[in-house]
């Protein structure tokens, strides 16, 4: 399957359920795979607004931004994200976004 047929269904996902987070965290990582930043980078942020619990949102959206040689706001990403894993209980995803962030923060 292509990416722009992934991005379709996706995109007709959230046309019947907006607040869809899958869907909108896959529409994310697809945009991020082609190497759209700025349009992934919205589509995390509304994912966040939606769900401020789906933690490997921070944690991408920190790559994205850190690809897009955006350190400090990846630092600011980051550290939300953590807060996020610590409040969720997720050991790992806390482990991964703290590994990043003690690679950033140099």
């Amino acid at each position: 399957m292509s990416s722009i047929d992934k991005l379709a269904g996706l995109r007709e996902i959230l046309v019947m359920d907006p607040k869809n987070s899958f869907a909108r965290y896959g529409i994310a990582m697809e945009l991020a795979g082609q190497g759209n930043a700025e349009a992934a980078l919205a589509e995390f942020d509304t994912l966040l607004a939606n769900d401020q619990d789906y933690t490997a949102a921070y944690f991408m959206a920190a790559q994205t931004l850190a690809q897009a040689k955006r350190n400090p706001e990846a630092i600011t990403r980051l550290k939300q994200g953590i807060s996020c894993a610590a409040r969720t209980g997720n050991r790992h995803a806390l482990s991964e976004m703290q590994a990043m962030l003690d690679e950033l923060d140099r």
